[in-house]
């Protein structure tokens, strides 16, 4: 079980720097950001509510408030990263390295969050 709860920890960790690094972004830069939006065919108005949204999700993760805020938090995640690996793949412009990892750190702590229940 501990080991269990190590890569538990660490795949939660993987993602909440992915998802910090991209929050970042949009609030550091959101007009490059918002270029990309626009190449991806995706409405650039959307640039803020995404950070918003992930920041909530992360802390609706490691905060554990509830089970169905934090299932909820996670289907956001999968759908967000779902999309930017889709629109990455449709670009053609290197960016899915990070959605792939992102999603295997993102699945790894769904699964391994429910038998571990930290």
């Amino acid at each position: 079980m501990q080991i269990k709860k190590i890569v538990y920890y660490i795949a939660t960790g993987a993602l909440t720097a992915i998802m910090i690094y991209s929050v970042q972004m949009y609030l550091r830069n959101p007009e490059a950001v918002a270029g990309y939006f626009k190449n991806f065919s995706y409405p650039s108005y959307l640039v803020y509510p995404l950070a918003t949204a992930k920041i909530l999700g992360l802390v609706a993760i490691w905060g554990n408030f509830s089970r169905s805020l934090k299932e909820w938090a996670y289907a956001g995640f999968f759908f967000d990263i779902t999309l930017a690996f889709t629109a990455h793949m449709v670009a053609k412009d290197g960016g899915e390295l990070f959605a792939i990892i992102a999603f295997i750190s993102l699945m790894t702590s769904y699964f391994l969050g429910k038998q571990v229940r930290p």
